[in-house]
């Protein structure tokens, strides 16, 4: 065999990949929040700004028109939430992670500031067995600045009999409030883990889910929440500053109809407003 040609069946078939960035930034403008930076490279975008609730809470759904993330794909995603303003930011659907034969990465980058508030409300992601998804998570909060953070991950896709038996899922989430850890979180899941059917790993179920809330509840509200009928199996841990809520479900759809069901009793006593929830979310 030639050199050129062992050179050409050596080299790595070509995988084209999508490298995309979104940089946006919200300020309190007299009563309103207006999007004051909104950047983008590459397939990441936001839509139309809007107010369903009135000027103090801007809208925002973030958009990635590929419609699913594969090997080699980066993402990078930054919100700074300028003093007293009031940001929500939501997605239109799923994120889908593909079976790849490398990783596929995405950073996640908020800061809020001292009396803004920020909700970061995306629907489920799904991880496609085989895929290599790792996400990366940093939120950093000053003074007196409010969050309400939630994620819903679905392993395979247990509707089409897939179950996660190739690839791996990790995260990486960190909270901090003025430079101090409120949050620090590590997870790496790998397919056919044992961790899957273990019960002190998912028990078997495909789909986890977490939110995450600054600020504390009377200790009547936690009951209530605890107490609400649901199809997953879930709890709530009140810390010192931080709400914390897990639960392991069959199908995405119920964790995020928990997750939607807490805010609605956690947001009146937390953040001050009753909840309205993304016409989004009903399409």
């Amino acid at each position: 065999m030639t050199a050129a040609a062992r050179e050409e069946r050596e080299a790595p078939a070509f995988t084209p990949s999508w490298h995309a960035e979104l940089e946006l930034a919200y300020a309190r403008i007299g009563e309103c929040t207006r999007p004051v930076l909104r950047r983008h490279q590459g397939p990441l975008r936001v839509q139309k700004h809007l107010y369903a609730e009135g000027p103090e809470v801007c809208q925002h759904i973030v958009v990635h028109p590929p419609g699913g993330i594969a090997g080699g794909d980066r993402l990078a995603i930054s919100a700074h939430v300028g003093e007293g303003a009031w940001a929500q930011l939501t997605s239109p659907g799923a994120a889908k992670w593909y079976r790849a034969t490398g990783p596929a990465r995405q950073t996640l980058d908020l800061r809020v500031a001292a009396g803004a508030t920020l909700e970061w409300l995306p629907q489920e992601t799904i991880v496609y067995s085989g895929a290599q998804a790792e996400l990366e998570s940093r939120i950093e909060l000053t003074g007196d600045a409010r969050l309400f953070y939630w994620d819903i991950v679905a392993l395979g896709r247990p509707a089409s009999g897939e179950r996660f038996d190739a690839g791996h899922f990790q995260a990486r989430l960190d909270i901090r409030r003025d430079g101090q850890s409120l949050w620090h979180e590590r997870q790496r899941v790998v397919g056919s883990d044992g961790l899957l059917d273990s019960p002190i790993g998912l028990a078997g179920q495909p789909v986890f889910a977490t939110l995450i809330a600054s600020g504390e509840i009377d200790a009547a509200r936690l009951d209530a929440c605890r107490a609400l009928p649901s199809a997953v199996r879930g709890d709530l841990t009140q810390l010192p500053g931080l709400l914390v809520a897990r639960c392991l479900a069959a199908e995405a759809l119920h964790a995020r109809a928990w997750l939607i069901v807490l805010w609605r009793l956690l947001r009146p006593a937390l953040l001050g407003r009753e909840a309205l929830a993304p016409r989004i979310w009903n399409t």
